[in-house]
């Protein structure tokens, strides 16, 4: 544990944002899973998943989670799978 106070409010910080970024990646990966589920099988509201999926790419990459071209590629990759 840190002596300096500053060095203190860092390790609080540090642990807030890694619980936010956890979470995020979290809700992201299950929004991937169940869009390649949805395409897998063919379901009827597949178009509505794969578009919330796509926006959770989009959330993870704004908050600076994920990186903006691996964003893009998982786009590319929904929309290709989509088609």
């Amino acid at each position: 544990m840190p002596n300096i106070k500053s060095a203190k409010k860092r390790v609080k910080v540090i642990e807030t944002k890694t619980m936010r970024n956890k979470a995020i990646k979290s809700d992201l990966k299950t929004a991937l899973k169940k869009a390649d589920a949805a395409v897998a099988e063919n379901a009827a509201d597949k178009v509505e998943i794969v578009k919330t999926a796509i926006k959770k790419v989009d959330m993870a990459c704004s908050k600076g989670v994920m990186h903006k071209n691996k964003a893009a590629r998982k786009k590319s990759q929904l929309a290709k799978s989509l088609n």
